[in-house]
């Protein structure tokens, strides 16, 4: 039978990066579960994809098959069932995928996964809204951040007196039957009463409640490059999930919202101001006074300017925080017709409008169009 590219059953293309692969593995994971999905085929899709990853997941495989196709593991490879015995995940945690769906309690036999070893804590995100000011030159926040540390009381065992988990006998997974047309479907999960450790304890810890770890809440002074943009993140180490089994917590990413400017236009590293002129500036020429990100300039126009002409300041954009160069600003100057004259301003416009002032090459086109009609 002829098998689905492993790259299309994920989603993703074939340069695709390994942390592309696992997120798109991870989504469909829980779209297609079939305790979860209501779609007709979703236990067909679902052992595709655990199929598709256990592949691609891995470097050395991953390396096999884009050499070799399905053949490379025609000696075997391929769906074994719900227990994932014949799948490597790497370090996917699959019961950290469906825990929020099951408040915690799903998950895999631990036969694959020793329930004992350490994990590390799964990271999280947040959003910060600053200002087009703080972005440009970097600043210093100081934000109050939740954080997980392990309980000092219980020291992060989450109780005292262990004892074999009387639910699922020490195993560290319950098994359930579903009878259905086809016959009997088994299904293996986490305990969701030792949350797949095989063990318990007679007493409860009182600070933690049985979560081995507690939250606490402190100041942290968050220094912002210069030049951080929309859709740039921060890494803050160690305030994102706590780990499992003494595993290290995962990290804080900030995401960051740039608030937009009154004058200045950010386009990536460079910045665009649009500069009012007058009638007479840009007839006459003029020098006037501009403002730029660091300091005000004095700005050369040239008799006969015409609007939306553009003059490139080098070096007055903003700071490229990987590189330190920085890019330019365009000034796009604007024309501004006046709309209230007083008396002797409309006696001048009216003198210069009985001259000849439509004698540029645009005009002559135009008119000689005009009169061919």
């Amino acid at each position: 039978m002829n098998k689905k590219d492993y790259y299309e059953v994920l989603g993703v293309e074939k340069n695709a990066s390994a942390d592309e692969i696992k997120s798109a593995f991870r989504k469909l994971a829980k779209k297609y579960h079939p305790d979860i999905s209501k779609e007709a085929n979703a236990e067909e899709k679902f052992k595709e994809v655990q199929e598709a990853y256990s592949v691609l997941g891995d470097e050395q495989k991953r390396r096999q098959y884009d050499q070799f196709g399905h053949q490379a593991f025609s000696g075997g490879q391929g769906a074994g069932g719900y227990d994932f015995n014949g799948f490597d995940f790497g370090d996917i945690d699959l019961g950290d995928i469906f825990g929020d769906m099951f408040g915690g309690g799903f998950g895999f036999s631990s036969r694959n996964r020793k329930s004992s070893s350490k994990r590390r804590g799964s990271d999280i995100t947040m959003s910060m809204r600053i200002t087009f000011e703080e972005a440009v030159y970097g600043c210093e926040k100081e934000v109050e951040l939740e954080h997980y540390v392990e309980c000092d009381k219980c020291d992060g065992k989450g109780g005292y007196n262990e004892e074999k988990c009387k639910y699922c006998h020490g195993t560290g997974s319950i098994e359930q039957q579903q009878r259905t047309i086809l016959g009997t479907y088994v299904t293996r999960s986490t305990c969701p009463y030792c949350k797949g450790v095989g063990t318990s304890y007679k007493e409860e810890c009182s600070k933690c409640r049985g979560k081995g770890v507690v939250k606490e809440k402190g100041i942290k002074k968050l220094k912002i490059p210069a030049g951080i943009d929309t859709g740039n993140e921060l890494r803050v180490p160690g305030y994102g999930m706590p780990g499992v089994n003494g595993g290290e917590a995962g990290d804080l990413y900030i995401q960051f919202s740039v608030k937009e400017h009154e004058l200045f236009i950010r386009d990536k590293y460079d910045v665009i101001l649009e500069v009012p002129i007058t009638i007479t500036d840009a007839v006459l020429g003029s020098k006037i006074d501009i403002p730029t990100l660091y300091e005000n300039v004095t700005l050369s126009v040239s008799a006969g300017t015409q609007s939306g002409e553009r003059q490139r300041l080098k070096g007055k954009g903003i700071e490229n925080p990987s590189t330190g160069r920085k890019g330019d600003m365009y000034v796009i100057l604007k024309i501004i017709t006046p709309t209230r004259l007083d008396r002797e301003q409309k006696d001048l416009f009216n003198k210069l409008s009985r001259t000849d002032l439509d004698n540029s090459s645009e005009f002559i086109k135009f008119n000689k169009y005009k009169n061919k009609r």
